[in-house]
């Protein structure tokens, strides 16, 4: 448990439609803490990510999200918390989750202008070929070993 910060408004931008002006006249809405609670929780359904009891609270003021549930590993408890803190309303995760079968945590890393998973490989484990091992461990989030950008949070496992 514990709190986690992130770059605001360097993340993914959520999918999920926000609710649009009934005139063009009128400028969009920008989503309420509700709102973008609902979002992150769908995003993290959308990935799969297993936790039971999952519920999400946003806070617009702190751009602070809480999370809740049981996950049956650290690695997934890491996976949720990273899915979340990429987005980019969020600023700071509270992480309230309890793991059925603690383990070590992973150290995290944010990326930086010019990184690869090859670089990143290479400064944790003296191998860029190692990359994959970093590739595996931030899924679903990374599609591509190539989609990383500056500004995020990665998991780096043991």
């Amino acid at each position: 448990m514990g709190f986690f910060d992130f770059i605001k408004g360097v993340g993914k931008k959520n999918e999920a439609p926000v609710e649009q002006p009934a005139t063009p006249s009128e400028t969009p809405t920008e989503p309420n803490a509700q709102q973008i609670a609902n979002q992150l929780l769908s995003h993290i359904q959308a990935l799969g990510l297993p936790v039971a009891g999952l519920s999400v609270n946003y806070n617009s003021t702190t751009d602070l999200a809480t999370l809740k549930g049981q996950v049956k590993s650290q690695a997934d408890k890491e996976k949720i918390i990273l899915a979340v803190g990429n987005i980019d309303h969020v600023a700071q995760v509270d992480d309230q989750m309890t793991v059925e079968e603690p383990a070590p945590e992973s150290k995290f890393y944010t990326v930086k202008s010019g990184d690869n998973l090859s670089k990143i490989a290479k400064e944790f484990y003296a191998d860029a070929n190692q990359y994959p091992k970093i590739f595996d461990a931030n899924k679903p989030m990374l599609k591509s070993a190539d989609a990383i950008f500056p500004g995020q949070v990665l998991r780096i496992p043991e």
